[in-house]
Formats: C-alpha cells, sequence, structure tokens
C-alpha cells in the first residue's frame, strides 16, 4: 500500500466503501473495529455481523469479561491482512460482507432486564438475515442468544468448547449464572441434546442431561481428528450453534479468564479442531470469558480474536460460491 492509499484508506470502520476486503491499516493504529470491519447498524446485504457483549455479572469467580469484546477486537487488527490461515486459500473477508454491529446496550445496574435485552438484540439481527459471531462477556450470555436462534431454528445443536459442562442444577429460570447456562437451556428445549456435544471438559458434573462429551483427557490421547469425527457424527447437518469459552485452552495458553483449570486443549488443538469442522451448519457463535486485566501478555485476547475469526469461517464455509 502506498502512502497516499494509506492516507486515503485511513480508519476503514469508517470509510470502507465495500463490506468485502482486506484491511492494511496500521496494526496499532485507528478504530479497533473487528477485523477492521465497518462499524454499523445497516444490514443490508450483509453476510455476518460480529457484535459484543461486554456483560459479566453472572461470573462466580474473578468478573472482568466486561472489557473481553475491546480486548477481542483490540486484537483482531493483527490478523485481516491475509486470508486466515489452514483454510484451503478461503478468504472470509474478501468473499462476503461481515460487518462489526458494536455492542448490545443495556443498563448494567439493572441486570434483570439484561437477558431480554441480549435476546432481542440477536433476533434483530438474525431477523434480517445475517448470522451472528458473538464477542463476550460472560458464558451466561449463549442462554439469552440461544433463545432467540431456537426461536428461528427451533431446537439448536450447540458445540460447546468449556473446561465446564455449565450443567448445574438451577430450576431458577430467572436466576443469573454462568454457571448454569446450558443446564436452563436444555431444560428451556432450546438445545437437542441428541445433536450436541461438550470439547475439553475437565471438571466434575453429576449429571449430563443425556448431553455426549469429550473430556480434555480425551482430546489429547485420542487427538483432534477423533474429536472432529465424533463431533460431526453427532451434529450432522442440524443447524448448530459454536459457543467457545476461553478457559477449554490451558491457562498456559489462555489465563486470562475467571475460572482457568488446568489439562485444557492448546491452541494448536483448538485451531485443528476448528478448521476440521467446516462443513457443519452453522449457523452463529461465541467466543466469551476473556478477561483481558488477568493476562498481562494479552496472548488470551488473541487468541479470543482467532478463535472468532475461525467462528466466521465456519459459519460462511457452506455458502462459498
Amino acid at each position: 500500500m502506498t502512502l497516499d492509499n494509506a492516507k486515503k484508506e485511513i480508519d476503514l470502520a469508517f470509510t470502507r466503501k465495500d463490506h468485502r476486503g482486506l484491511g492494511y491499516e496500521n496494526a496499532f493504529g485507528g478504530a479497533t473495529s473487528f477485523l477492521r470491519r465497518s462499524y454499523t447498524k445497516d444490514l443490508t446485504g450483509v453476510d455476518l455481523a460480529v457484535t459484543g457483549v461486554p456483560f459479566d455479572q453472572a461470573v462466580t469467580h474473578r468478573t472482568g469479561t466486561r472489557f473481553g469484546p475491546r480486548a477481542i477486537r483490540e486484537a483482531s487488527t493483527l490478523q485481516p491482512y491475509d486470508p486466515p490461515y489452514g483454510w484451503d486459500g478461503f478468504d472470509p473477508l474478501g468473499e462476503f460482507a461481515i460487518v462489526d454491529y458494536g455492542d448490545v446496550a443495556f443498563d448494567y445496574a439493572h441486570t434483570p432486564s439484561f437477558p431480554g435485552l441480549l435476546e432481542a438484540h440477536i433476533a434483530g439481527i438474525i431477523g434480517q438475515g445475517p448470522g451472528t459471531v458473538t464477542l463476550g462477556g460472560d458464558h451466561f450470555i449463549t442462554l439469552p442468544i440461544l433463545r432467540a436462534y431456537a426461536a428461528k431454528f427451533g431446537p439448536m445443536s450447540v458445540i460447546q468448547f468449556d473446561a465446564h459442562s455449565d450443567l448445574w442444577a438451577d430450576d431458577d429460570m430467572d436466576r443469573i449464572d454462568h454457571g448454569t447456562f446450558m443446564y436452563k437451556a436444555v431444560k428451556l428445549g432450546l438445545v437437542d441434546v441428541t445433536r450436541s456435544v461438550q470439547i475439553g471438559i475437565r471438571t466434575e458434573c453429576d449429571d449430563y442431561l443425556g448431553m455426549p462429551y469429550i473430556d480434555a483427557r480425551t482430546c489429547h490421547e485420542k487427538g483432534a481428528g477423533y474429536v472432529v469425527e465424533r463431533v460431526k457424527e453427532i451434529v450432522g447437518q442440524h443447524p448448530t450453534y459454536v459457543t467457545f469459552d476461553i478457559d477449554a485452552l490451558d491457562p498456559a495458553f489462555a489465563p486470562g479468564t475467571g475460572t482457568p483449570v488446568w489439562g485444557g486443549l492448546a491452541s494448536w488443538q483448538a485451531a485443528a479442531m476448528l478448521r476440521d469442522l467446516a462443513g457443519i451448519n452453522m449457523v452463529g457463535g461465541d467466543v466469551v470469558e476473556v478477561s483481558p486485566q488477568f493476562d498481562t501478555s494479552g496472548a488470551t485476547a488473541i487468541a479470543g480474536a482467532h478463535v472468532a475469526m475461525e467462528l466466521c469461517c465456519l459459519a460462511l464455509w457452506n455458502k462459498r460460491k
């Protein structure tokens, strides 16, 4: 890029004329939209909307995921220079219209109103056609999001990367807790457990409610190929939501999270699994639980940004021409 072109194209988040295309701005300057995509609420012709949910009032231990969306966006500015590696030349930024829809608006001091606001936020996006990739936020946010998706697609297949099953028994559906979101999603009929699977689990769970799981040790011993083959057998081509809790990664790779657990996935394992899941019918997804203040290196946010890019690829893979 010449200096003259660089001057003309500064802050692509605001000046981009087309939602498609790679970005060549300085990674250390300019507006930090996700992957330098356009900031816009106009979803005309948009294939995929990335949105942030800076909510962490449901955590059981360390707060801080409210800063996750901002940190992930900043880390993502390292990525839009080239097509993502490992996708056989697939260039989602060049082939599809991806935008940054901004963050959901909510009153942090009125937590009970939050679930309905988030559900309406997501429903408003997918009701216009695009899928969503959401930047969290703690893992509770997936419950209102699944409500919106299930209203459109019916009970969802869910692929959950996580250290925890989040299946703690809690029949108070108004209670807001990131450790019970999946229990409630199953009990509310938002999730088809026979077509869903959890990956990377390494904490105790008394009752999986019939949901298959592949624990972290199995992932290590049998390998990414085994995991992907098993997951594809389970979900088939059913409409699928992929939720990636960053604590699925071992704390060595992602220390910036609220409830880290040793023995987790390595970043290369997660990358291989996500890439090899290409072909599933993914209609939406999220990456959650990034707490940047617990990681001075920024590695956790970088991992979160890479996961979000992989989710964009998965969501758009089947739509290639």
